[in-house]
């Protein structure tokens, strides 16, 4: 192992140097959200996946007790006023839960900031590319409105174009991890700064560790993560403790926001065919052969020898596919393992043993 990847500025040192810089901060929760957009306005996206260890006593009481962590952290972490910063929280339609904290913020909270819902279709189709311009567009209107300031569509289309160059170099760095020398821990926190990091500054973090690349893989047990967000890292450290090497992700923080390039002049239309354009997704509802096939191809590719869902409790997207994913995926011969954990709580012991069963049985 090298001495360790580049140094990403923490979420709160890219907050502060953009707060300094005359900027302001959009606080997003997941999970796919037109970062360009946003942008374009002088906002600074920071994703809201959480965050773990967050006391969510506060947004308990207004949710039902089957509502996943990430809600509930999130909902607790505004509450705390610790999104105070933020001048306005986008809510993407990724599921019941989130739609339902849109609802939660818009009629009961009702925080100071602009509380802007972004409902998406389960159609990656014609139709879907149609439903979820519309609402580009109807943000963008909002955002002009509150800001006062007016983005033309070439504005946008240059922000949409450093966006989905950072896309690309995300997708690099996803391709090429079992040739950089490092751990998958810092490895993801590298990965991650994507949900913060101005798409400039990503960029030049993404060629530096880029840069890093070896021609040896690294050793162990490969398997594919999927679900919706590596936490707690605990986990990564479990996972290498055990012998094992995520080769490739399917996670929602990660894999799943390999979007596409785009091209055209309408940039509402860009911006959606891109977010709908990405890999197949629980929360986009793609079908069960196409995440099956995502999944098997992913595992091909990287020499993957098994699948560990690591899923967020109460995770309405993820746990509905299970049943038959598990099926489709043990008719390709591939093993899997399905782990449901709370990203408020440690790591769980019952949680290491079965990791470290499922990779001594896939090796």
């Amino acid at each position: 192992m090298s001495a360790g990847p580049p140094s990403a500025p923490s979420r709160s040192e890219a907050i502060a140097a953009h707060v300094e810089a005359g900027g302001k901060i959009a606080a997003v929760l997941p999970v796919h959200a037109p970062r360009a957009l946003l942008r374009a306005f002088g906002y600074l996206p920071v994703e809201v996946w959480g965050p773990p260890g967050q006391d969510t006593s506060r947004g308990a009481v207004r949710l039902q007790a089957y509502t996943c962590s990430v809600v509930r952290s999130g909902l607790a972490f505004m509450e705390s006023g610790k999104l105070d910063l933020a001048d306005v929280v986008v809510v993407p339609h990724a599921c019941d839960s989130l739609q339902g904290l849109g609802s939660v913020l818009l009629d009961f909270v009702r925080p100071e900031q602009l509380v802007a819902p972004l409902y998406f279709p389960r159609d990656d189709g014609p139709a879907g590319v149609d439903f979820l311009a519309a609402e580009i567009r109807a943000l963008r209107s909002r955002l002009e409105a509150h800001t006062g300031a007016t983005v033309t569509d070439d504005d946008l289309n240059a922000a949409i174009d450093r966006e989905q160059e950072a896309d690309g170099l995300l997708a690099e760095l996803l391709a090429a991890r079992l040739h950089l020398p490092w751990a998958d821990a810092p490895f993801y926190r590298v990965v991650r700064a994507r949900e913060y990091l101005p798409a400039e500054r990503f960029a030049e973090l993404a060629r530096e560790a880029l840069a890093a690349r070896v021609d040896a893989q690294r050793p162990g047990t490969r398997i594919v993560l999927s679900g919706m967000v590596p936490e707690p890292y605990s986990l990564l450290e479990a996972i290498e403790n055990a012998g094992a090497v995520v080769a490739a992700d399917d996670l929602a923080a990660t894999g799943r926001r390999c979007y596409p390039r785009t091209e055209g002049d309408d940039p509402a239309e860009r911006l959606a065919r891109a977010l709908l354009g990405g890999p197949p997704g629980a929360t986009r509802g793609s079908p069960v052969h196409d995440r099956a096939e995502h999944l098997a191809d992913l595992a091909a590719r990287s020499g993957a020898v098994g699948v560990l869902f690591w899923v967020v409790k109460f995770c309405e997207p993820d746990l509905f596919y299970l049943p038959q994913l598990k099926a489709a995926l043990d008719a390709r011969g591939l093993r899997s393992a399905v782990i449901e954990f709370d990203i408020t709580d440690p790591l769980p012991a019952g949680a290491v043993t079965r990791l470290e069963a499922f990779c001594e049985v896939a090796s």
